[in-house]
């Protein structure tokens, strides 16, 4: 296998490890019981350097490689996916676009902000009526006397409403070209004033911050367009691509954090005079999902290192994520079965790992998306 996990990134995993086991989990179950987005633990991830992962440090990054952001979300994953989402969505979804497509000026207006972990940014994709069909956005966005001119919804959007959410990278129809839609994107800042409602009642990823946006005649400058004017479906695409490695690394530690509390528990519970470990039925539960999530990691760094290194990676990220989530899956079920009732009681982290597992077949492309990509790339007559 080409990766090989240098000491910066073992000094990140222990610390992003610790982090999560001393400030995350004393907190994690009342967050998600109460629905609770924690401004507290998202700023004491800026001060960790955990946003702004692979940008240089000249626009306040920390100047890492993606294998570094991909150790961060995995360990964080372990236990608390609403943490680890806030982390992965700023960082994939807001940070880097910019740092990836934006100019000089803007990079240098919204970057360090970004990274130091005081704003957060997000990204407006899915609408109502667009979700796996993302280029039918219905949002328009009408440039007049150099300024753009927005109309319409988007929804499921992460970091949105919160309070320290600074805004938004938007994707709009700006126009036509030979009958097909011309799509943008566009940043729009929080002070612009468009409307946010957040979502509650959601079944995973309690503690995250997921929201509805409403653009009535919002006005931002020309100068706000990100990248190409009519390029912001390739925008997009090279995005969710990249995301896909972060929904992967959560899948991965999920299913580790599944196991590692499935495997302490099997071994302490006692049934019939034995720990439950010492049943084959057990057994082979816990065998199976090690190695499982060991072809997770395998399939997921290689992809990784695949990017770190400027070679094409859109397949092995689509099926570094689709495997993740199905590894996610399994390693979840079978720890809530291994838990026996325990595992159905709110409060334990398998079943909290239980809910959050159902998001990784949706976000960044469904599972079923995925297939179709997967299928394009190896060479299938779609």
């Amino acid at each position: 296998m080409e990766y090989q996990l240098t000491s910066k990134h073992e000094e990140l995993r222990e610390k992003v490890r610790r982090f999560a086991e001393e400030r995350v989990r004393p907190l994690a179950v009342q967050l998600d019981e109460e629905e609770q987005f924690s401004e507290e633990l998202t700023k004491e991830m800026g001060r960790l350097g955990l946003f702004g992962i692979v940008v240089p440090r000249e626009y306040g990054g920390q100047g890492l490689d993606y294998m570094a952001l991909v150790l961060a979300v995995e360990e964080l994953s372990k236990v608390d996916s609403s943490q680890a989402g806030t982390l992965a969505a700023h960082n994939c979804l807001g940070v880097n676009p910019i740092y990836y497509y934006g100019t000089e000026e803007q990079r240098r207006k919204y970057l360090p902000m970004l990274c130091s972990g005081e704003k957060l940014w997000a990204f407006g994709l899915t609408e109502p009526n667009a979700g796996s069909d993302a280029l039918g956005a219905e949002t328009t966005a009408v440039l007049d006397n150099s300024e753009w001119i927005i109309n319409g919804h988007k929804i499921f959007i992460s970091n949105a409403t919160n309070p320290m959410s600074a805004g938004i990278t938007l994707l709009a129809r700006t126009g036509e070209t030979n009958g097909r839609r011309e799509l943008s994107a566009i940043l729009i800042p929080r002070e612009t004033g468009y409307a946010t409602e957040r979502i509650v009642k959601k079944l995973m990823w309690r503690a995250s911050d997921t929201g509805k946006l409403i653009f009535k005649g919002t006005k931002v400058p020309e100068l706000n367009l990100l990248g190409v004017r009519g390029k912001g479906g390739r925008l997009m695409l090279e995005t969710l691509d990249a995301g896909r490695l972060s929904i992967a690394a959560m899948g991965l530690g999920l299913a580790e954090g599944a196991y590692e509390e499935s495997l302490a528990y099997a071994n302490t519970r006692h049934q019939f005079g034995k720990p439950i470990s010492s049943f084959q039925s057990i057994s082979f539960k816990l065998a199976q999902m090690a190695t499982r999530i060991e072809a997770a990691r395998q399939l997921l760094y290689h992809a990784v290192w695949l990017k770190d290194n400027g070679k094409p990676y859109a397949k092995e990220a689509a099926m570094a994520k689709l495997f993740c989530s199905e590894v996610a899956t399994e390693a979840a079920t079978e720890g809530s079965q291994i838990h026996g009732a325990y595992g159905l009681i709110k409060g334990t982290l398998v079943e909290r790992h239980f809910r959050d597992q159902r998001i990784l077949h949706v976000g960044e492309g469904t599972s079923e998306i995925l297939k179709m990509v997967i299928a394009r790339q190896i060479g299938c007559k779609l």
